[in-house]
Order: structure tokens, then C-alpha cells, then sequence
């Protein structure tokens, strides 16, 4: 698990003991943004939906496929942070996905500029270069 900011951390796919851990910890809310069926054995979404609201935690299920964002995946992902009632725990494979779409609507939004979106990856040692690329393709 990787800090990000005061209300965001990210990681990869969650267990259902996870889950419970995440909660153990202080986690207000999770978000899975991988989507279902990816990988052989990985939780359904509605599993871990399921895990996660009997532990009184929020969920979102935000799927990206790899090097897919769209404007409108960041936007749910700044919303359901936004919304959530502490801080949350993100999740794909690897924790890359969704700190891409932390660090893409962070810049669309003005709270971070383009050339802080490496420096933010190479601190929490996961590659961002597919945010600036999109930042990039997306004329931002």
C-alpha cells in the first residue's frame, strides 16, 4: 500500500482479509479500479462490494483497462474521493491505474501541475508516465 495524499492510498487487488484490514486501519471507503475478470482467481467486484459494505465501508467500481482512461473514469474517481467519509484505498493490479487517475484529475483540476505527476511516482516508486502521456495526447 502506497500513500498518495492525506485521503488516498493505492494498491494492488484486495482479498476479502484485506478488505477487513482495510477497515481495521481506519479506511473509510474502497475503490476498485480493476476491471472484473482480468486475471484468473481475482475477486468479483460484487464480492468484494459485498465484503466491504458489511464492514460499513464504502465502494466504488471504477474498471480501467490498461492504458484506457477516459475523462470520464477520472472524474468518477475524484468524485467517489471526494464523497467518501475518509480516507479510501484504491486498487487495481498494481496501484498504478488509479494513481494515474488520482494524478490525471489532480492536473485537469489545477491542484497539480504536469511536471509534478513523475516526481509524485518516483516517490511512491510507481510509474505515472502513462498519466503524462495522457496529460499529453489530451492537450493538457
Amino acid at each position: 500500500m502506497k500513500r498518495i495524499s492525506d485521503t488516498l492510498y493505492v494498491g494492488p487487488q484486495l482479498t476479502a482479509d484485506d478488505i477487513r484490514q482495510a477497515k481495521a486501519k481506519g479506511f473509510a471507503a474502497i475503490m476498485n479500479n480493476r476491471p472484473d475478470g482480468e486475471e484468473p482467481g481475482q475477486p468479483s467486484a460484487a464480492d468484494n462490494r459485498a465484503v466491504a459494505e458489511n464492514q460499513g465501508l464504502g465502494y466504488s467500481h471504477i474498471p480501467v483497462v490498461p492504458g484506457g482512461v477516459s475523462e470520464d473514469q477520472v472524474r468518477a474517481f475524484q468524485k467517489a474521493l471526494t464523497e467518501a467519509r475518509g480516507p479510501v484505498l484504491a486498487h487495481c493490479k498494481t496501484g498504478t491505474r488509479s494513481a494515474t487517475l488520482y494524478a490525471i484529475g489532480e492536473v485537469l483540476d489545477g491542484r497539480m501541475k504536469k511536471d509534478e505527476v513523475t516526481p509524485l511516482g518516483q516517490r511512491v516508486g510507481l510509474d505515472l508516465s502513462g498519466a503524462v502521456k495522457w496529460l499529453d495526447a489530451h492537450g493538457r
